[in-house]
């Protein structure tokens, strides 16, 4: 009878104990953050992804063409009072539509001092690569870059650059849409997917060491068979509204997500990947 009370009285305790905050939980719920882009954490999943990619709040983090800042959201208020979030966003020089992109980004950041006040920005396009100082960075950081990299012909170049502004320890985070290994390369042209085999080898001849992979962001409902390729699906719906609730129910793409690390120098001093 004690025995049974006892589990009685722990079960009613687990079930009414408040659930502990996790580490993104505030930066999660800010109000900075629209609620569509909040209805995307269900399938981007970025608490899960940024702890598998061990990120702290007192790193040097690199984010790789953050785009709209959709991650930047996310890691700026994280990084802000301890660590440094670089914004390697595009080259302005590289044209008219790289500038209007970089200057809506700026704009965003200008915005809003009080979330993205000592996010610094950088560079990162195919013509300059200087995303942060050589050695600087604890983590370099990408979400669904690599079909662009490589489709534009410069991926070897994007890995290398990682590698170098990577300290020794230092490691860098890879999610993209993930193409199965049994068809035709020539789809990592068109579609948007790419094949784990050819990012691992992309990171590898930079000098990267795989660490672990994860299935945070794998959606077996994507068939990766659409007449856009993944920009068929959301949130980017290129085919309109045909078939749209299709889309809508099989989600956003299946992605790999990919942890590499920069191997510190055999019987050199090793760096921790903090601070």
């Amino acid at each position: 009878m004690l025995r049974q009370t006892l589990f009685a009285l722990t079960a009613a305790v687990m079930l009414t104990a408040p659930a502990m905050a996790g580490p993104f939980d505030t930066a999660l719920a800010g109000a900075h953050r629209s609620d569509a882009n909040k209805a995307r954490d269900a399938y981007r999943h970025p608490a899960e992804t940024l702890a598998f990619f061990k990120v702290e709040p007192t790193m040097t983090v690199v984010e790789i063409t953050p785009s709209g800042g959709w991650y930047t959201e996310v890691l700026a208020p994280y990084l802000r009072e301890k660590g440094t979030l670089y914004a390697a966003a595009g080259n302005p020089a590289a044209g008219e539509r790289a500038a209007a992109a970089v200057q809506n980004f700026q704009k965003k950041l200008d915005a809003n001092p009080a979330v993205y006040g000592s996010t610094r920005m950088s560079v990162f396009a195919k013509d300059m690569m200087a995303i942060a100082p050589a050695g600087s960075a604890d983590r370099v950081l990408s979400f669904r870059n690599v079909h662009n990299w490589h489709m534009g012909g410069f991926a070897p170049d994007a890995f290398k650059a990682f590698f170098a502004a990577l300290k020794p320890g230092g490691m860098l985070g890879i999610v993209e849409h993930r193409l199965p290994e049994d068809k035709p390369d020539a789809l990592m042209t068109s579609s948007g997917y790419m094949k784990i085999s050819y990012v691992k080898k992309l990171a590898e001849d930079a000098g990267f060491t795989l660490v672990q992979q994860s299935e945070v962001n794998a959606n077996p409902k994507d068939t990766k068979d659409y007449p856009k390729g993944v920009w068929t699906l959301p949130p980017n719906y290129a085919e309109g509204d045909t078939d749209k609730a299709k889309y809508t129910a099989i989600g956003e793409s299946d992605r790999m997500t990919l942890l590499f690390v920069k191997m510190p120098v055999a019987g050199g001093p090793k760096k921790g990947s903090g601070g």
